[in-house]
């Protein structure tokens, strides 16, 4: 019995393709910016250690770069597109009567939502006892009920966090954990959810964030319009020194809403900066050639001081001053910070896993067989160093002759780390067993392969993984090939 496991692209889910992440460093955000997600992947509970102390950040990668922002200044939105019926299938019964309506952010990334899950790639290993921190939900205050729940290679779910039969609910989450859940939610309206993180030293000290509110809004709010985008016009390709730039905001569609501010990041720079003054839908100044490569951004505010919309960036080109003809030539060459990205790929010509035939274990209950991952290689050339967590999964059954499969979960694998460069901190993820009845397992759920910590990703590191496939005696005879998806983020 052989097994083929190939990589495939994870957006578009095609066979052979190869999986690109671009993930921009995370900045921290103006202490008086609130924003509403509503679309998107962010890390909602981002889990920090400094000092000798815990906190919870938003990890906002809804937008480039990726800005770090406090919960307070954040309330995730559901949208009415979330809405769904609750399945006919009685081990969904916690979600309620069948075909009854819920408003539900899944698990698996889909562009019309917001993607939100929970985060500890940036905590390092012999921190804390057992390498974990312990994620509480405390309470949960609004109309209806909310419920965390995963899924299990066989679609059965496993609820993480549920807020209808007794608070609070606790999961341990290892470091260098990167996840995420469905989020289910049983009424429109407001609500406030309320998380706390404990851990203990590895001296034994116990520290914690106490609690922390994070704000979900299911539906609209009242009085909430079509969506607005906002861009800048007025950018041209070339400026001559001295030459009066005028840049415009404009909204799709058109509203009521006129209160601006206006940003700019010059090369060297990692933050962007407010421009005092600039609080209307134009902005004017001069091209010099100090403000050459420099990016400019409006953003849009409601009444509430919200923001509403952000463009993207424009950038500035200034050319030099004309100068006397010479014997002379002056050369510029630069590498431009912002191209930075997180790359995961596969060698084209060596991604195919073709396993040996399948023997009896010394049991005799088992058909098993054991591989080679083929080489993963990880490539992250972002200037911020926000560091990366790469994983796999493999969605769909194995799928054999005249109809057979087997579930994924039946496949394992040991992570390994085969190369990186000096300095870049990578280490290999948790074994995943194949399933086990009772325990789960598998790759048919997400599992790390590998992950860097902040401030140690850039460069280039190779990861691989032994393979184990483990199978019921009762599985028919033949050849059978899923896909495995990767992925870093």
């Amino acid at each position: 019995m052989n097994a083929t496991v190939r990589a495939r692209g994870f957006a578009a889910l095609l066979a052979g393709a190869v999986v690109v992440g671009l993930v921009a460093a995370p900045v921290a955000a103006s202490a008086a910016e609130k924003v509403v997600l509503s679309k998107g992947h962010a890390d909602a509970i981002d889990v920090r250690y400094s000092d000798g102390r815990l906190s919870l950040k938003v990890n906002d990668d809804t937008v480039s770069p990726a800005v770090v922002r406090d919960p307070a200044d954040v309330t995730f939105q559901v949208l009415p597109e979330a809405a769904m019926a609750v399945p006919d299938d009685p081990r969904f019964a916690f979600l309620g009567p069948a075909g009854s309506q819920i408003w539900l952010l899944p698990m698996t990334q889909d562009p019309e939502l917001l993607w939100p899950g929970w985060n500890t790639t940036t905590l390092q290993s012999d921190v804390f006892e057992s390498d974990a921190v312990r994620l509480s939900l405390v309470e949960v205050q609004g109309p209806g009920n909310v419920t965390l729940f995963t899924q299990d290679s066989f679609g059965g779910p496993i609820i993480k966090f549920r807020g209808d039969d007794g608070l609070p609910d606790v999961i341990d989450v290892p470091v260098s954990t990167h996840a995420h859940s469905n989020w289910a939610f049983s009424a429109l309206g407001d609500y406030t959810l309320t998380f706390q993180v404990e851990a203990k030293l590895t001296n034994g000290t116990t520290i914690s964030t106490g609690p922390v509110d994070y704000s979900f809004l299911v539906g609209t709010s009242p009085g909430d319009g079509s969506e607005i985008s906002l861009s800048v016009s007025g950018m041209a390709d070339e400026y001559q020194p001295n030459d009066t730039v005028t840049l415009t905001a404009v909204q799709t569609p058109q509203t009521e809403l006129d209160s601006y501010h206006w940003f700019s990041r010059c090369p060297g720079a990692t933050e962007w900066t407010a421009i005092p003054g600039e609080a209307g839908a134009s902005y004017s100044f001069t091209a010099i050639r100090e403000l050459n490569a420099c990016e400019y951004v409006a953003k849009l505010y409601d009444d509430d001081d919200v923001v509403s919309a952000v463009s993207e960036a424009v950038i500035l080109w200034v050319a030099f001053s004309p100068v006397e003809p010479g014997n002379s030539q002056t050369i510029t060459a630069s590498i431009d910070e912002t191209q930075g990205s997180l790359v995961i790929s596969v060698d084209p010509d060596d991604r195919a896993v073709v396993l040996p035939p399948a023997q009896l274990n010394s049991a005799g209950d088992r058909w098993e067989s054991s591989g080679e991952l083929r080489p993963v290689t990880v490539t992250d050339t972002r200037a911020g160093q926000p560091g990366w967590s790469a994983s796999g999964q493999i969605p769909d059954d194995f799928a054999g002759p005249d109809g057979s499969t087997f579930s994924a979960g039946y496949l394992g694998w040991s992570p390994r780390v085969l190369a990186q460069g000096a300095g870049q901190g990578v280490v290999a993820g948790p074994e995943v067993a194949p399933y086990v009845v009772g325990s789960g397992g598998g790759l048919g759920s997400s599992a790390v392969l590998g992950s860097a910590p902040n401030d140690a990703g850039r460069g280039t590191a190779q990861l691989g993984a032994g393979l184990r496939l483990s199978l019921p005696t009762e599985t028919a005879a033949g050849t059978y090939t899923a896909t495995l998806t990767l992925t870093a983020i």
